[in-house]
Protein backbone atom coordinates (compact mmCIF):
# COMPACT_ATOMS: atom_id res chain seq x y z
CA UNK A 1 0.00 0.00 0.00
CA UNK A 2 1.27 3.43 -1.03
CA UNK A 3 2.57 5.96 2.05
CA UNK A 4 0.51 8.91 1.76
CA UNK A 5 2.87 11.93 1.65
CA UNK A 6 1.32 15.61 1.46
CA UNK A 7 2.21 17.21 -1.83
CA UNK A 8 4.64 20.32 -1.66
CA UNK A 9 5.92 22.41 -3.67
CA UNK A 10 9.19 24.47 -2.93
CA UNK A 11 10.14 27.70 -4.60
CA UNK A 12 14.07 28.74 -4.76
CA UNK A 13 14.02 32.79 -4.04
CA UNK A 14 17.23 34.80 -3.76
CA UNK A 15 19.24 34.82 -0.88
CA UNK A 16 18.42 30.83 -0.27
CA UNK A 17 15.26 32.02 1.28
CA UNK A 18 11.92 29.02 0.58
CA UNK A 19 8.63 29.16 0.14
CA UNK A 20 6.98 25.95 0.62
CA UNK A 21 2.97 25.64 -0.67
CA UNK A 22 0.99 22.64 0.37
CA UNK A 23 -1.62 21.62 -1.87
CA UNK A 24 -5.21 21.58 -0.63
CA UNK A 25 -5.63 17.83 -1.54
CA UNK A 26 -3.74 16.90 1.05
CA UNK A 27 -6.43 19.14 3.50
CA UNK A 28 -9.47 17.38 1.69
CA UNK A 29 -8.21 13.98 2.35
CA UNK A 30 -7.62 12.93 -1.08
CA UNK A 31 -4.81 10.71 -2.16
CA UNK A 32 -1.99 12.59 -3.19
CA UNK A 33 0.35 9.50 -3.97
CA UNK A 34 2.87 10.01 -6.77
CA UNK A 35 0.86 7.58 -8.67
CA UNK A 36 -2.46 8.84 -8.52
CA UNK A 37 -0.49 12.56 -9.55
CA UNK A 38 1.82 11.40 -12.47
CA UNK A 39 2.52 14.74 -13.72
CA UNK A 40 3.28 17.01 -10.09
CA UNK A 41 5.20 20.14 -11.54
CA UNK A 42 8.74 21.04 -10.19
CA UNK A 43 9.33 24.86 -9.89
CA UNK A 44 12.93 25.78 -10.16
CA UNK A 45 14.22 29.38 -10.45
CA UNK A 46 17.60 30.42 -10.70
CA UNK A 47 18.69 32.65 -7.40
CA UNK A 48 19.98 35.20 -10.87
CA UNK A 49 16.49 34.78 -12.53
CA UNK A 50 14.62 35.36 -9.33
CA UNK A 51 16.60 38.40 -8.56
CA UNK A 52 15.75 39.86 -11.95
CA UNK A 53 12.28 39.34 -11.39
CA UNK A 54 12.23 40.83 -8.16
CA UNK A 55 13.66 43.77 -9.45
CA UNK A 56 11.38 44.11 -12.49
CA UNK A 57 8.70 43.76 -10.36
CA UNK A 58 10.25 46.26 -7.32
CA UNK A 59 10.81 48.70 -10.73
CA UNK A 60 7.22 48.50 -11.63
CA UNK A 61 5.53 49.04 -8.35
CA UNK A 62 7.65 52.29 -7.65
CA UNK A 63 6.32 53.46 -11.40
CA UNK A 64 3.19 52.85 -9.86
CA UNK A 65 3.07 54.30 -7.07
CA UNK A 66 4.84 57.25 -8.66
CA UNK A 67 1.84 57.77 -11.01
CA UNK A 68 -0.83 57.01 -8.75
CA UNK A 69 0.47 59.96 -6.59
CA UNK A 70 1.61 62.46 -9.19
CA UNK A 71 -0.77 61.91 -12.55
CA UNK A 72 -4.09 62.10 -10.62
CA UNK A 73 -6.20 65.64 -10.55
CA UNK A 74 -5.39 67.65 -6.27
CA UNK A 75 -8.11 67.21 -4.14
CA UNK A 76 -8.40 70.85 -3.47
CA UNK A 77 -9.75 73.47 -6.09
CA UNK A 78 -7.96 76.50 -7.64
CA UNK A 79 -8.43 79.24 -9.53
CA UNK A 80 -6.25 80.19 -12.10
CA UNK A 81 -5.64 83.16 -13.55
CA UNK A 82 -3.58 84.66 -17.07
CA UNK A 83 -1.76 82.28 -19.23
CA UNK A 84 -0.76 78.90 -19.44
CA UNK A 85 2.78 80.00 -18.23
CA UNK A 86 5.37 79.30 -16.79
CA UNK A 87 6.14 81.09 -14.79
CA UNK A 88 3.62 80.31 -11.86
CA UNK A 89 2.57 82.20 -8.80
CA UNK A 90 0.72 80.16 -6.26
CA UNK A 91 -0.75 82.29 -3.31
CA UNK A 92 -2.89 80.18 -0.53
CA UNK A 93 -5.38 82.57 1.47
CA UNK A 94 -5.43 83.52 5.31
CA UNK A 95 -7.84 81.53 7.88
CA UNK A 96 -11.26 83.25 7.28
CA UNK A 97 -10.75 84.11 3.74
CA UNK A 98 -10.61 83.15 0.47
CA UNK A 99 -9.15 82.38 -2.72
CA UNK A 100 -11.92 85.09 -4.68
CA UNK A 101 -9.79 87.55 -2.39
CA UNK A 102 -6.61 87.54 -4.08
CA UNK A 103 -7.99 87.99 -7.32
CA UNK A 104 -7.53 91.99 -6.83
CA UNK A 105 -3.81 91.49 -6.41
CA UNK A 106 -3.66 89.84 -10.45
CA UNK A 107 -3.70 94.35 -11.12
CA UNK A 108 -1.22 94.84 -8.89
CA UNK A 109 1.76 92.50 -8.73
CA UNK A 110 3.21 92.40 -11.82
CA UNK A 111 3.67 89.24 -13.44
CA UNK A 112 4.88 87.77 -16.75
CA UNK A 113 2.33 87.96 -19.10
CA UNK A 114 3.07 84.47 -20.46
CA UNK A 115 2.88 83.48 -16.60
CA UNK A 116 -0.63 82.37 -14.69
CA UNK A 117 -1.25 83.14 -10.88
CA UNK A 118 -3.15 80.05 -9.19
CA UNK A 119 -4.85 80.60 -5.89
CA UNK A 120 -6.03 77.17 -3.76
CA UNK A 121 -9.44 77.11 -2.14
CA UNK A 122 -8.88 75.66 1.90
CA UNK A 123 -10.42 72.60 2.39
CA UNK A 124 -12.37 73.78 5.82
CA UNK A 125 -15.02 75.94 5.76
CA UNK A 126 -15.11 78.45 8.78
CA UNK A 127 -18.07 80.57 10.24
CA UNK A 128 -16.77 83.95 11.50
CA UNK A 129 -18.38 86.99 12.59
CA UNK A 130 -17.91 89.42 9.50
CA UNK A 131 -16.42 87.02 7.33
CA UNK A 132 -17.64 86.53 4.19
CA UNK A 133 -19.75 83.03 3.37
CA UNK A 134 -17.30 81.48 1.48
CA UNK A 135 -14.73 81.91 4.46
CA UNK A 136 -11.99 78.83 4.24
CA UNK A 137 -8.93 77.76 6.27
CA UNK A 138 -5.97 75.44 5.60
CA UNK A 139 -6.61 73.57 8.98
CA UNK A 140 -8.22 74.71 12.24
CA UNK A 141 -6.71 76.68 14.72
CA UNK A 142 -7.38 78.28 18.25
CA UNK A 143 -5.18 81.13 18.29
CA UNK A 144 -5.88 81.93 21.76
CA UNK A 145 -4.61 78.66 23.29
CA UNK A 146 -1.15 79.62 21.84
CA UNK A 147 -1.23 83.10 23.92
CA UNK A 148 1.76 82.61 26.40
CA UNK A 149 1.61 83.93 30.05
CA UNK A 150 1.60 88.19 30.44
CA UNK A 151 1.37 88.30 26.67
CA UNK A 152 -1.05 89.32 24.27
CA UNK A 153 -0.55 87.56 21.05
CA UNK A 154 0.11 84.14 20.15
CA UNK A 155 3.67 82.50 19.71
CA UNK A 156 3.05 79.35 17.72
CA UNK A 157 6.95 79.27 17.47
CA UNK A 158 7.05 76.20 19.60
CA UNK A 159 4.06 74.17 18.38
CA UNK A 160 3.32 71.44 16.36
CA UNK A 161 -0.16 72.41 14.89
CA UNK A 162 -2.74 69.78 14.09
CA UNK A 163 -3.33 69.89 10.76
CA UNK A 164 -0.34 71.93 8.89
CA UNK A 165 0.91 69.16 7.90
CA UNK A 166 -1.70 67.43 6.08
CA UNK A 167 -2.59 71.01 4.36
CA UNK A 168 0.93 71.41 2.96
CA UNK A 169 0.55 67.64 1.65
CA UNK A 170 -2.72 68.82 -0.22
CA UNK A 171 -0.82 72.33 -1.59
CA UNK A 172 1.93 69.88 -2.59
CA UNK A 173 -0.71 67.88 -4.38
CA UNK A 174 -1.46 71.10 -6.34
CA UNK A 175 2.23 71.74 -7.19
CA UNK A 176 3.00 68.61 -8.52
CA UNK A 177 -0.26 68.69 -11.06
CA UNK A 178 1.08 69.64 -14.22
CA UNK A 179 -1.77 70.61 -15.95
CA UNK A 180 -2.37 73.81 -12.87
CA UNK A 181 1.05 74.29 -12.25
CA UNK A 182 3.30 73.52 -15.36
CA UNK A 183 7.24 72.66 -15.39
CA UNK A 184 9.48 75.96 -15.04
CA UNK A 185 9.95 78.84 -12.21
CA UNK A 186 7.64 77.88 -9.45
CA UNK A 187 7.22 81.17 -6.59
CA UNK A 188 4.69 80.09 -3.63
CA UNK A 189 3.21 82.38 -1.18
CA UNK A 190 0.64 83.09 1.03
CA UNK A 191 -1.00 85.59 3.55
CA UNK A 192 -1.23 84.68 7.37
CA UNK A 193 -2.27 80.89 8.00
CA UNK A 194 -1.74 80.50 4.15
CA UNK A 195 2.53 81.85 4.55
CA UNK A 196 2.48 79.08 7.41
CA UNK A 197 1.39 76.92 5.21
CA UNK A 198 3.58 77.67 2.12
CA UNK A 199 6.32 78.06 4.57
CA UNK A 200 5.90 74.50 6.01
CA UNK A 201 6.03 73.10 1.77
CA UNK A 202 9.20 75.26 2.05
CA UNK A 203 10.98 73.77 4.71
CA UNK A 204 9.22 70.04 4.94
CA UNK A 205 9.14 69.31 1.32
CA UNK A 206 11.51 68.71 -1.89
CA UNK A 207 9.05 70.41 -4.02
CA UNK A 208 11.65 72.85 -6.50
CA UNK A 209 10.82 76.54 -5.65
CA UNK A 210 11.83 79.58 -7.17
CA UNK A 211 11.13 81.70 -4.32
CA UNK A 212 9.03 81.74 -1.30
CA UNK A 213 6.68 84.87 0.32
CA UNK A 214 5.65 85.46 3.67
CA UNK A 215 2.96 88.07 4.20
CA UNK A 216 2.47 88.13 7.93
CA UNK A 217 3.27 85.03 8.76
CA UNK A 218 5.20 83.43 11.19
CA UNK A 219 7.46 80.66 12.43
CA UNK A 220 6.15 77.09 13.26
CA UNK A 221 7.59 74.31 14.75
CA UNK A 222 11.00 76.71 15.12
CA UNK A 223 13.37 73.36 15.66
CA UNK A 224 12.31 71.32 13.13
CA UNK A 225 11.84 74.21 10.05
CA UNK A 226 15.32 75.66 11.01
CA UNK A 227 17.09 72.27 10.47
CA UNK A 228 16.10 72.38 7.21
CA UNK A 229 16.61 76.16 6.17
CA UNK A 230 20.37 74.88 4.74
CA UNK A 231 18.73 72.33 2.11
CA UNK A 232 17.07 75.46 0.90
CA UNK A 233 19.64 77.67 0.14
CA UNK A 234 19.40 78.42 -3.31
CA UNK A 235 15.32 79.37 -2.04
CA UNK A 236 15.09 83.38 -2.47
CA UNK A 237 12.44 84.40 0.45
CA UNK A 238 10.07 87.62 1.08
CA UNK A 239 8.69 88.33 4.34
CA UNK A 240 6.53 91.26 5.28
CA UNK A 241 5.12 91.86 8.81
CA UNK A 242 3.45 94.90 10.69
CA UNK A 243 5.39 96.31 13.41
CA UNK A 244 1.48 96.48 14.79
CA UNK A 245 0.20 93.27 14.22
CA UNK A 246 -1.58 92.43 16.74
CA UNK A 247 -2.78 88.75 15.52
CA UNK A 248 0.67 87.22 14.44
CA UNK A 249 3.75 89.34 16.86
CA UNK A 250 6.29 90.86 15.15
CA UNK A 251 9.50 90.16 16.54
CA UNK A 252 8.69 85.83 15.68
CA UNK A 253 8.46 87.12 12.24
CA UNK A 254 11.93 89.46 12.84
CA UNK A 255 13.64 86.18 14.79
CA UNK A 256 12.06 84.50 11.39
CA UNK A 257 14.46 86.53 8.75
CA UNK A 258 17.40 86.64 10.92
CA UNK A 259 17.43 82.84 11.30
CA UNK A 260 17.11 82.30 7.25
CA UNK A 261 19.81 85.03 6.52
CA UNK A 262 22.41 83.46 9.37
CA UNK A 263 21.42 79.73 7.25
CA UNK A 264 22.78 81.45 4.52
CA UNK A 265 19.21 82.17 2.55
CA UNK A 266 19.10 85.34 0.88
CA UNK A 267 15.81 87.35 2.48
CA UNK A 268 13.96 90.34 1.37
CA UNK A 269 12.73 91.98 4.77
CA UNK A 270 9.93 94.44 4.49
CA UNK A 271 9.09 95.09 7.91
CA UNK A 272 6.16 98.35 7.79
CA UNK A 273 4.14 100.48 9.96
CA UNK A 274 0.56 98.91 10.17
CA UNK A 275 -1.16 95.69 11.33
CA UNK A 276 -2.19 92.45 10.05
CA UNK A 277 -2.47 93.35 5.97
CA UNK A 278 -0.80 93.54 3.07
CA UNK A 279 -0.90 97.20 2.44
CA UNK A 280 0.12 99.16 -0.78
CA UNK A 281 4.22 99.60 0.31
CA UNK A 282 4.35 95.68 0.82
CA UNK A 283 3.27 95.13 -3.08
CA UNK A 284 5.66 97.88 -4.25
CA UNK A 285 8.44 95.45 -2.56
CA UNK A 286 6.99 93.05 -3.97
CA UNK A 287 7.52 94.03 -7.05
CA UNK A 288 10.84 94.70 -6.84
CA UNK A 289 11.81 91.53 -5.25
CA UNK A 290 9.95 89.83 -8.40
CA UNK A 291 11.48 91.59 -10.81
CA UNK A 292 14.53 90.69 -9.58
CA UNK A 293 13.71 87.35 -9.80
CA UNK A 294 14.35 87.22 -13.55
CA UNK A 295 11.97 84.99 -14.09
CA UNK A 296 11.10 84.49 -17.99
CA UNK A 297 8.55 86.90 -19.30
Amino acid sequence: MATRRPLLRSVRLNRGYRASIESCGQAAGRDTDNHNYPHRPTVIASKERTHFTSLLILVFCTLLLSASRCSGPPKLATIIHGADGPPTLVLLHGYGSSAERWMPFTQTIRWPATGRFVFPVGPERVRLAGAPTDARAWFALDLASHIPPGRSIPDLSGSRLVGLKSAAALVEEVLRYRKVVPRGPLVLGGFSQGAMVASEVAFRTKVPLSALIVLSGTLVDEPSWESHFRERQNLRVFIAHGRADTVLPFDVAVRFQQKLQASGIPVTWVPFDGGHEIPAVVVVALNDFLDKLQLPR
